[in-house]
């Protein structure tokens, strides 16, 4: 069943003089597909809190941008998520006008809510607190071959997942900046992130940590992920914090910048041992401005296996010895040439 949502349509319905006996009993199915049409953002904020009643799917027009002008209530651009809501982007945008004069991230879950999201881009979403993109307060967000691009916030420029479950999948995150933790991600207050595939691309965390991911008080599981030119003051790529949990498996950190820890940052706290486990996966390339350009395992646990930590500036893991298992390349002396020379046995006098 298709529904095309107009505003006002049912008031109309009943003002014809229809009775209620002839409308469908009972909220609408869970199969519903709701379209949108292309920019039609009274119906996408109708489509949303229709989902949000009756479990909807929500189906954009393919390839087009949605440009929310003006925030839906003080924080979001669209309606909080408190039901079930899936909606299918066939390629679109929903992005905040960047001459928008109010400051508003695009998508807020709150508790008991879930929003999941397929092919689609979320852009240029700004916002004070957490999550320019989106915002998961203990609920559900799950992303199906979705980019976050260009957003911004205090804490969690792309998405802050405030203890709820997070799960990417074939996700990316690009060019997000965080004013502090969190440039791209910022997984917190016990949440769960799970990501495979996709990528944590040039992300910032302009005065802080965590360019990347910062995971701080979670658990957080990457799979087959590029963890690529992001940088922070510390955790280029990612930092681990305050008791978290954090699993790497078939995973690349590269070309991140930190001024300690810029493929990684590992840092135990007050709140407890923070753990990091990488599995066949890769460190390289990254570079630190003071150490760690690999790996800084501050009092943490971490755990290499068939992973390789190579080609990092100044040092692979510091401090030295803290990550079994990661050398860091010392200066070779040369030998003084040998070729030429002569023992005094066989130096003659000339005949």
């Amino acid at each position: 069943m298709k529904i095309i949502l107009r505003t006002g349509a049912v008031a109309a319905a009943v003002g014809a003089g229809l009775s209620l006996a002839v409308l469908p009993a009972g909220p609408a199915s869970a199969a519903d597909d709701i379209q949108v049409e292309c920019n039609d953002i009274p119906g996408l904020v109708d489509a949303i809190n229709q989902a949000n009643a009756n479990g909807g799917r929500i189906t954009l027009a393919p390839r087009c941008t949605y440009t929310l002008t003006a925030p839906d209530n003080p924080d979001d651009g669209l309606p909080e998520i408190t039901g079930d809501v899936t909606i299918s982007g066939n390629g679109s945008t929903i992005r905040r006008d960047p001459e928008a004069a109010e400051n508003f991230r695009i998508f807020h879950v709150v508790s008991g809510g879930t929003l999941t999201l397929k092919s689609l881009t979320v852009r240029g979403g700004v916002s004070s607190n957490f999550g320019g993109g989106a915002l998961n307060e203990q609920g559900t967000l799950n992303l199906n071959d979705t980019v976050f691009k260009d957003n911004s916030a205090n804490t969690g420029g792309g998405v802050s997942n405030n203890g709820g479950q997070l799960h990417l999948d074939r996700t990316t995150v690009e060019r997000n900046s965080a004013a502090m933790f969190g440039g791209g991600v910022l997984n917190t207050a016990n949440g769960t992130m799970t990501m495979k595939g996709g990528s944590l691309l040039k992300n910032r965390a302009a005065t802080s940590n965590g360019g990347g991911l910062e995971n701080q008080v979670g658990t957080a599981s990457l799979e087959s992920v590029s963890v690529r030119g992001n940088t922070g003051i510390e955790g280029g790529g990612i930092r681990n914090v305050n008791g978290s949990t954090l699993n790497l498996k078939s995973t690349t950190l590269r070309d991140n910048i930190a001024v300690r820890g810029a493929g990684l940052s590992n840092l135990s706290t007050s709140f407890g041992t923070a753990t990091a486990t990488l599995v066949d996966s890769r460190v390289t390339r990254n570079t630190a401005i003071t150490a760690g350009g690999g790996i800084d395992n501050q009092a943490g646990q971490v755990t290499l296996t068939n992973t390789k930590v190579v080609d990092n500036e100044p040092d692979n893991c510091a401090p030295e010895g803290s990550v079994p298992g990661c050398t860091n390349p010392t200066a070779a002396i040369d030998p003084p040439p040998t070729q030429g020379l002569q023992s005094d046995d066989d130096i003659k006098d000339p005949e």
